[in-house]
């Protein structure tokens, strides 16, 4: 009996894990996702994927809610040619998940070209069957 329990726990835990891998990789390709809709100015796919009460923190400080942050995504003076993360991980905790990693962006602004290096962490919810980012913190860590 004791061996059933265990073969049980240890099947249990496989199934887990896989299911939590499908989630990861959602998130994941949400993460890149998000990359492109800024890159290319999408502020409707952002829309989509940030919840209504989304608090975006920058790496200088700066606080922005969901409808400031997709005002800043239209902005034509900020002109990102390649925006790519690394080092992601993800952690889900039923409902929730936390995503960590570096990021690099190459672009303009107002002309002037710029590269950013630095690390970022999101949180995202499962409301109602759908993943929507509640909070994203960046920092810059220089080249």
């Amino acid at each position: 009996m004791r061996n059933v329990l265990i073969a049980c726990s240890l099947l249990w835990l496989a199934a887990m894990a896989g299911a939590q891998s499908a989630e990861e990789s959602k998130i994941i390709a949400m993460e890149n996702a998000w990359n492109q809709a800024q890159v290319q100015h999408d502020s409707k796919a952002l829309e989509l994927m940030v919840a209504d009460t989304f608090v975006d923190t920058e790496y200088d400080g700066q606080v922005l809610n969901k409808a400031q942050f997709l005002a800043s995504i239209k902005q034509p003076s900020y002109e990102p040619s390649t925006m790519v993360n690394e080092d992601v991980k993800v952690r889900v905790y039923k409902d929730v998940a936390i995503v960590t990693g570096g990021y690099r962006v190459k672009g303009t602004v107002k002309g002037k070209p710029y590269e950013h290096h630095g690390r970022f962490t999101d949180t995202w919810m499962n409301l109602n069957g759908r993943w929507q980012c509640v909070a994203s913190h960046s920092s810059h860590v220089g080249k």
